[in-house]
């Protein structure tokens, strides 16, 4: 596995599926930094020279992408003023249910969790 800004990305795969593997860059930023940095998005990560991997790393930092811990760090950032000033996405991260105007009666099950049973009484 080559590392790459601190990062594991793998092998055997070509350069442009492997960028991918850092959080905050996606399919189409790792296209743009490599035609930054001038390397051949069909190479496979493990054919790529130290002068490359130099090239690619300084594309990302130069361009100013936010990636990895810093960015965590900033979407964390973000949900904590957005619960700190009791906006109504704020409440929804709060209370673990859908924040983006989704039904929560029949579905959401995956933010919501495993059924719970209320007002049932059995004698």
């Amino acid at each position: 596995m080559a590392r790459l800004l601190g990062v594991e990305i793998p092998n055997e795969k070509r350069i442009e599926a492997s960028l991918p593997y850092i959080f905050g860059i996606g399919p189409k930023t790792a296209t743009k930094i490599l035609e930054e940095a001038g390397v051949d998005r069909d190479l496979r990560t493990g054919e790529l020279s130290e002068e490359q991997m130099a090239r690619i790393a300084n594309a990302i930092t130069s361009g100013g992408i936010m990636i990895e811990g810093d960015l965590r760090r900033e979407l964390q950032v973000h949900l904590k003023r957005l619960t700190s000033i009791n906006c109504n996405r704020g409440i929804r991260h709060r209370r673990n249910l859908p924040v983006r105007g989704q039904r929560t009666s029949t579905n959401a099950r995956t933010r919501k969790g495993k059924r719970k049973t209320v007002g049932v009484v059995r004698k």
